[in-house]
């Protein structure tokens, strides 16, 4: 039997998938092992990038990311019209300090952002948003990481039964934060 040019590729390096355009992209293992190890916001905005791109054939450039100090009630928005996304800082800090567990904390803000990016992508419904972000989750992660499952509960399903009467109410000032989205590509 005469192996094509993918399938031999595939049968190589079983972790590597194509998509539907036929291009090569991480598999499951490999979507994991970057969004538990991410380090900054930029290298979990990457893993947004990229499982969009995988998932749903679309990516859009020169995103900025701001923190800023919002009502729990809201992890994060993105103005319409513009390239922004506003995280909310104290809702991750929250997380932060009551999991302590970088892997949840990750995913945690993978959704948020995939949340935010889908809006920046042109989808406004929210019922869409939400659906969009359990499917990209569940395939680029697998139904049982915890990616997938805060996708498809909810963000604060992870505030359950923690104290938020220590919560800081002073607001701080909003923060740009720098080295988001690194491009190598010079625009004229």
């Amino acid at each position: 039997m005469r192996l094509n040019f993918y399938d031999t590729i595939k049968s190589l390096i079983p972790s590597i998938v194509v998509n539907a355009r036929g291009k090569f992209r991480m598999g499951v293992e490999q979507y994991r092992n970057r969004l538990d190890n991410a380090k900054s916001y930029g290298e979990v905005w990457n893993i947004v990038r990229d499982t969009v791109e995988f998932s749903l054939g679309k990516r859009r450039g020169g995103m900025m990311l701001f923190l800023d100090d919002l009502p729990l009630q809201l992890g994060a928005y993105h103005p319409v019209g513009t390239n922004n996304i506003v995280l909310n800082r104290r809702l991750v800090e929250i997380v932060e300090a009551s999991i302590k567990n970088k892997r949840v904390v990750n995913a945690l803000i993978y959704n948020l952002l995939l949340h935010e990016y889908l809006h920046a992508l042109g989808i406004l419904s929210e019922v869409k948003v939400r659906r969009l972000v359990h499917e990209v989750a569940r395939k680029c992660f697998g139904e049982n990481h915890v990616a997938a499952v805060i996708a498809e509960k909810t963000p604060w399903a992870l505030l359950k039964g923690i104290s938020l009467e220590h919560v800081n109410v002073r607001r701080r000032v909003m923060e740009i934060v720098k080295d988001f989205e690194k491009t190598d590509k010079y625009i004229v």
